[in-house]
């Protein structure tokens, strides 16, 4: 499943709750489950006997907050390019993460299974994939030249299981997932474990005898991750995406809100409709074409090559000129004009499903357009062309724009549709950008950046159909399985949840994901036996109440422990000194808030445990 390509806050209030239409509708299911006895120890937990490894300064190279926070916080070390090792206290939320997914495909009615991270490589030939995959894929050999491979996602294998397992539709539907590495070699490794080429997800695999048992799984999945993110305590969105290189009818992506993210996410202001940008789509324009005002003129335009000198030429609004983009067609030597507005941006995706458009879209090669353009790009138009055309939906209604002239260093300026050259084909052919209308006919538009942590497809039979994974109906008849495909980034859940939760100090835990619920900070712990014995006592009945605990006795400066705590981003700090106890007091701090308050000794547990 190749997803996850791949603090956005402005947006948190209005996305916090939000609830597609095919979510649950019990706010039951949608509960932020806050789980601050998530973990109860059976040894102790102190400092001194655990590993805290922080840095005060980020390496160079690392340019996200992310990537910056867990280096300094010591959460990874980094081993090679895209290679990294958990350290201690990174694991710690890395398995709290593994341990709400775990329980909420449970819930959902998954099974859980391990795969192995290399698989052979006859299965990813029998799908068609070994050689369409491409340089990602990291292929290996054995001792007996066998070809294998590093496992980036598990169709065919899994695929391959069921097949030999299941033959009936009574053992139908299945769902199965399991939580294990993958491997991507990404040719450019970088913002640390948010684009690695080794990482941890949650992939499950479902198998159906027809369409709608996959559509019921598909939505049980749709919810369950909606619980998950929901008790990360993540602002996320679910939207509308495209299906990629894993194919099939549809899908849904789940994007961590965030400025630093990959991803434009396009949604409506006035309903439930999000969509990648990718896939949002524009509209057909209304009312009638403008009349054109200018003749068909020809003129020299020496040196301009692209839109912006095209603009500044001829000192025009961006929005009077049309670019053209030519692509390869179906047919041996076919060539395809694409034209859109200058100030637009082109969609490859959408222009890939264009009828007579060849897959993978391919950019036509430059001797290939000089011979049936006559000219270089940079001044290509649709005057005298005679393949086939498509222009953008914005281009229907314009008039008198300024286009190549299939002449190298010449425009035409005063082009019309229907009267310099035939009418194409208006599709949709650009990304939205904000304040085109929604696509649901309600509201405009607006955009915003999300990081990739879920993926759910609908993939019906692309992978069934290849590897042949067949049942017998209750007729007795065979027939290929319907299948969904369900990935989570675990470890790309961590970065994106700190890129949405950070300040100046460090990170800041969500309760669910923190390392540790409380910290307990004792000033001079060697050197005080009033606060040694304070912070053992309070330490010792918050591990009785089954509070996730950290006792920091490492024999460091007053400031290196403070500072320690809130990098690494401990949701609840209890700082004891010899002043406050003389008085009978504690200090208590919420590092999300950032607000402090004096607590007395005897009350600090309940109050910690009533939190």
């Amino acid at each position: 499943m190749p997803f996850l390509r791949g603090a956005w806050l402005g947006l948190a209030g209005a996305f916090c709750h939000f609830q597609a239409a095919s979510t649950p509708r019990s706010a039951r299911d949608f509960a932020i489950i806050r789980p601050f006895r998530f973990i109860a120890q059976d040894t102790p937990m102190k400092a001194s006997q655990f590993f805290i490894s922080t840095l005060k300064e980020a390496p160079a190279e690392a340019v996200l907050a992310s990537h910056k926070l867990m280096l300094r916080a010591g959460l990874i070390k980094a081993n090679a390019s895209g290679l990294y090792t958990w350290m201690p206290m990174g694991l710690r939320v890395l398995r709290k993460v593994e341990a709400i997914v775990r329980e909420e495909m449970n819930r959902a009615g998954a099974i859980e299974l391990l795969m192995p991270v290399v698989q052979p490589a006859d299965l990813w030939k029998e799908s068609g994939r070994w050689d369409f995959y491409g340089d990602e894929l990291l292929r290996i050999t054995d001792r007996h030249d066998n070809a294998f491979c590093f496992s980036p996602t598990c169709e065919e294998l899994i695929t391959d299981i069921v097949r030999k397992e299941i033959n009936s539709y009574k053992q139908l539907p299945k769902n199965f997932y399991h939580i294990q590495t993958k491997f991507r070699d990404e040719r450019r490794p970088r913002f640390g474990v948010m684009r690695a080429r080794e990482f941890v997800m949650k992939d499950a695999y479902s198998f159906h005898a027809d369409f709608e048992s996959l559509k019921a799984t598909y939505q049980t999945m749709y919810d369950a991750y909606c619980r998950i993110f929901n008790r990360l305590g993540l602002d996320y969105r679910p939207v509308a995406a495209d299906t990629g290189s894993i194919g099939g009818t549809g899908s849904h992506e789940f994007q961590v809100l965030a400025d630093s993210g990959e991803d434009v996410i396009a949604y409506s202001d006035a309903s439930d409709y999000a969509a990648n940008v990718e896939l949002a789509q524009t509209l057909p324009l209304s009312g009638c074409r403008v009349v054109p005002a200018q003749a068909l003129a020809k003129i020299h335009t020496p040196n301009v090559k692209t839109i912006a000198e095209l603009v500044a030429f001829l000192n025009i609004p961006v929005e009077q000129t049309l670019k053209s983009i030519v692509v390869e067609g179906e047919g041996e030597g076919e060539l395809v004009l694409l034209m859109l507005r200058g100030d637009h941006e082109f969609n490859d995706i959408k222009a890939e499903k264009l009828a007579g458009v060849k897959s993978p879209l391919t950019m036509a090669s430059p001797e290939a357009i000089v011979a049936q353009f006559g000219a270089n790009g940079g001044s290509l138009g649709c005057v005298g062309f005679a393949g086939k055309v498509y222009a953008d939906f914005a281009c229907e209604k314009g008039a008198d724009w300024v286009i190549g002239a299939n002449d190298d260093d010449h425009h035409y300026t005063g082009f019309n549709f229907g009267r310099d050259a035939a009418e194409p084909e208006f599709v949709d052919l650009r990304n939205v950008i904000a304040g085109d209308p929604s696509p649901c006919g309600k509201g405009s538009l607006k955009l915003a950046r999300g990081i990739e942590v879920g993926h759910v497809f609908q993939l019906r039979d692309k992978y069934s159909a290849a590897l042949n994974a067949s049942f017998l109906d209750s007729n007795g008849k065979s027939q290929i399985m319907e299948m969904g495909c369900y990935g989570i980034g675990i470890t790309r859940i961590v970065a994106a949840a700190i890129e949405q939760n950070n300040d100046e100090r460090g990170i800041i835990w969500t309760e669910a994901m923190a390392p540790f619920s409380v910290v307990i900070v004792p000033m001079n712990y060697k050197k005080s036996n009033s606060v040694r014995e304070a912070a053992d006592q309070i330490y010792a009945d918050l591990q009785a109440a089954g509070v996730d605990v950290l006792l920091d006795d490492r024999d460091e400066r007053a400031g290196v422990l403070l500072n320690d705590s809130e990098l690494l981003g401990i949701p609840h700090r209890i700082v004891i000194g010899d002043r406050a106890l003389k008085e009978g007091n504690v200090e208590y701090a919420e590092r999300r808030s950032g607000e402090s308050i004096s607590v007395p000794l005897n009350e600090i547990v309940a109050k910690i445990c009533a939190i």
